[in-house]
């Protein structure tokens, strides 16, 4: 048991709302691990409440409908983002509890006076998911392999790095959630398949090509949105309500935070309600008093047709983002094997509907929505170990283009969106000014022409440039990225072959 206590590698799928783990035994049975209950799901919230204890998973979410100013969730949407992101407005009109910008070009979040890191916060989600895993398998975890959504950005990927580093878990290796599902599905089946994987989660959506060639999982092209996932279902059926309630009784009930936790936990129990029925109560008693004391009542009655219509653009957002991987990717819908549903919203009966209708076949039931994340994590966890015949062969994309800012301010691409990795790229620069000693890159992530539209992965600084004439001096700059999608970049002077260090600043805001 020591020998492959010290071996294991679990998995975890760090979800949105929910997070899950699962191990594999040393023969490769998988199995998910359960919380006390027997409960598989982790809710990835958390909470201090009023005697200042720190509260995470079920038990922040118990709480949280009489503390939701100090109830901190969905926070997955601000790990790696620079404060200026419109992403953080966003944020804060959906969210009870307070965000502002933090000092490392971040965004930090208020609770109980106190102020956290997004990544702090993942920490502590890890660490639980990490203790119960412990607890369970009866030994301590230190590693595991852990997911993210394929249209995370270098930052973000480093900051969920980072949260395990701050709770002692050592994360083996980062791959997206998509290949992660098509490893659940298809390791072990001898398949030559191509999938697409639909995967609409509780905060972001990912849909990827994946060629399965028994252990060799090759992914053709990605693309997603980390702002379209379940959450913003359930908001647009808040705002139904809201205003439904504003016109019957002319009282906003947005500004009170305890009254829209009412509302949001009873949206999303109906939106799932509306999967299985066509129609469903949505009812709280006392909400809200007048002003003169008499108690106010939500009282309606909601159907699928009402939700499906009130959520139609998101619907058509992600069918435009399908479309836009297949064009990618240069293949039509019939060179699509099987349409793989992974996420608990492709639940929804629009979405099967609609994709049912694109391809011209209903998409399959190969995987569990909810659980085929964290199944493929552990997965590849095991393979990390067992080596030999049992590796996997994961070759992966760069979800959006890498790049460095130019003199005029346009992105000149290093790396084009769908890039296969690992990968490595060398461009040529040069002295700009006679006796320069230092090169500063501005290195940005995303597809726009202008960088200043790109996300910011940092300012890259190298010093210990030879002095000389302005043109004069040859650097060669090698951008490496690596199999989890994470950047190095390595600068030499090509006539000294000396090689420069380098040190990164993340630009503050």
């Amino acid at each position: 048991m020591g020998e492959a206590a010290r071996d294991t590698i679990i998995g975890i799928d760090l979800g949105t709302s929910n997070s899950c783990a699962a191990v594999a035994s040393e023969s490769g049975e998988v199995r998910l691990i359960p919380y006390k209950g027997g409960d598989f799901i982790i809710p990835s919230i958390f909470a201090i409440d009023d005697k200042g204890n720190e509260l995470i998973g079920h038990e922040a979410k118990r709480q949280w409908q009489l503390n939701p100013r100090n109830t901190l969730y969905a926070t997955k949407r601000l790990i790696g983002r620079s404060p200026m992101d419109d992403v953080v407005e966003t944020v804060q009109h959906s969210v009870q509890y307070r965000v502002h910008a933090g000092a490392r070009n971040d965004v930090e979040l208020d609770c109980q006076g106190r102020s956290f890191q997004v990544s702090e916060v993942a920490s502590r989600i890890l660490a639980k998911i990490r203790d119960v895993a412990s607890d369970n398998l009866g030994f301590r975890v230190t590693r595991a392999v852990v997911t993210v959504p394929a249209y995370f950005t270098d930052r973000q990927r480093q900051a969920v790095k980072e949260a395990g580093k701050l709770v002692g878990l050592e994360v083996v290796r980062i791959i997206n959630e998509p290949t992660a599902a098509a490893l659940a599905y298809g390791l072990g089946k001898n398949l030559r398949e191509r999938v697409l994987v639909y995967d609409l989660g509780g905060g972001t959506f990912d849909v990827s090509i994946i060629d399965i060639r028994d252990r060799v999982f090759e992914v053709k092209a990605t693309a997603g949105d980390i702002f379209l996932g379940g959450i913003d279902f359930d908001n647009a059926l808040i705002a139904y309500v809201l205003a439904d309630f504003r016109r019957k009784h002319g009282v906003d009930l947005s500004a009170d935070p305890v009254a829209m936790q009412r509302i949001k936990d009873l949206a999303e129990r109906t939106k799932i309600d509306l999967s299985s029925r066509a129609e469903a109560p949505f009812s709280i008693p006392f909400i809200t008093m007048t002003p003169q004391g008499q108690p106010l009542n939500i009282d309606m009655r909601l159907d699928r047709a009402l939700l499906e219509q009130l959520t139609e653009p998101l619907l058509d957002r992600s069918m435009e983002i399908l479309a836009r991987v297949l064009t990618d990717a240069g293949m039509s819908t019939g060179e699509i094997d099987k349409v793989m549903l992974v996420g608990g919203q492709t639940r929804m009966p629009a979405i099967q509907e609609r994709l049912t209708a694109f391809f011209g076949r209903p998409p399959s039931k190969g995987v569990h929505p909810d659980e085929a994340v964290a199944i493929g994590a552990a997965l590849y966890g095991w393979s990390l170990v067992a080596g030999g015949e049992q590796r996997l062969q994961l070759l992966d994309v760069i979800p959006m283009a890498i790049g460095i800012e130019q003199a005029g301010g346009g992105t000149h691409v290093v790396f084009g969106r769908n890039a296969a990795i690992p990968n490595a790229r060398a461009i040529s620069a040069t002295n700009s000014r006679v006796g320069q000693t230092e090169l500063v890159l501005r290195i940005v992530q995303g597809d726009h022409p202008e960088a200043v539209r790109n996300e910011t992965l940092g300012e890259f600084t190298f010093s210990g440039v030879r002095p000389g004439p302005a043109g004069e001096v040859r650097l060669e700059i090698l951008f490496e990225v690596n199999v989890e999608g994470i950047l190095s970049v390595h600068a030499r002077d090509l006539d000294t072959g000396r090689e420069m260090k380098t040190t990164v600043r993340v630009t503050q805001s």
